[in-house]
Order: structure tokens, then C-alpha cells, then sequence
């Protein structure tokens, strides 16, 4: 079966963060530029166009990745990157859409949604909230789509313990 007449992939990871509001965390994820700064596998996050907060605009993000073992090709460091045009955003509900435009690590069509929702446990203790990251992408040659939840679901656990280690040393 060629991968054009795959069906889309689309899934949803969601994680906790126990001790801090959404209003707390919301600002982490709205600079749609810092990504850098709370997803431990991306090394360089900036603006390339367009108005900060504002939809339309553009980042640009990469990862390097090291050399593969001295029994392989023997090349060297490889950079994964990718633009990413900031689609919708809303600080009220506090979520963001995005897609990718363009990369080199096989996405052809990426979209993803990424939302900060108040913890459901406990309504006498207003603390914790949710980060809700979802997407909605063709398959990625190469790749399995369990592969890519569960690399999803990883990053998104790194992002938490960023944030949470931030609002920390606050």
C-alpha cells in the first residue's frame, strides 16, 4: 500500500502538571518561540516572520542529533529542523494551533493543537492543570505511528518537568 492512500494519523497525549495553575503554565506555551527553552530534544527556536502572539507567524526549530555509532556510515552530526506557522491562538482558553510548512524529517502534512486545561480532581484545590498536545498528520515514511505517539507523549513529559523546574526557581 503506498503511504499516499494512508489514512491520517491523529492522536492526543495528555500529562499533568500537579502543583501549578493553567494560569501559571499558559505563558510557557504562548511564546510559540521559546520552544526551545521547555522541549528538551530542540536545540534553537526563533521568529523568522510574522508578529509574536499573532497567527501567521513563523518559527523556525532544530535538533541536533548526534553521530551515529563508529560502526556505522561514519558521518557526523545530523540537524532535524523544521518552520512552523503559528495557526490560531487563544490566550482565553489558553491553546494554540500549529502546522509544519516545511522540514526534513518526512512530515509532509502536520498539524497540532497544544492546550492547557484546569485539573479535573479536585475542586476544593484549584491547584494542577493538564497539557492536552494533539495532532493530526499524514504518515511519516519510515516511521510507525506508535513511534510517534510515544514520542509525543516523552516530549511532552520533558516539557512538564521543564515548566514544573521553572515555576520552581520562580
Amino acid at each position: 500500500m503506498a503511504i499516499e492512500s494512508q489514512p491520517k494519523w491523529e492522536a492526543k497525549v495528555r500529562k499533568k502538571l500537579n502543583k501549578h495553575k493553567a494560569e501559571e503554565v499558559w505563558p510557557f506555551l504562548e511564546d510559540f518561540c521559546s520552544f526551545n527553552k521547555w522541549l528538551p530534544s530542540i536545540d534553537t527556536c526563533y521568529k523568522v516572520e510574522g508578529v509574536p502572539g499573532r497567527p501567521g507567524l513563523v518559527r523556525y526549530c532544530a535538533a541536533t542529533l548526534p553521530p551515529p555509532p563508529p560502526d556505522g556510515d561514519g558521518g557526523g552530526e545530523t540537524i532535524k529542523w523544521c518552520h512552523e506557522k503559528l495557526l490560531a491562538i487563544d490566550p482565553i482558553k489558553k491553546c494554540l494551533s500549529y502546522e509544519v510548512l516545511d522540514n526534513n524529517m518526512g512530515f509532509q502534512s502536520y498539524k497540532s493543537t497544544m492546550e492547557v486545561l484546569p485539573s479535573m480532581e479536585s475542586d476544593d484545590d484549584q491547584k494542577g492543570c493538564l497539557i492536552e498536545w494533539s495532532f493530526l498528520a499524514d504518515p511519516i515514511e519510515g516511521l510507525r505511528f506508535e513511534d510517534m505517539v510515544a514520542y509525543l507523549d516523552s516530549s511532552l513529559q520533558g516539557m512538564i518537568d521543564n515548566i514544573e523546574r521553572a515555576l520552581e526557581n520562580k
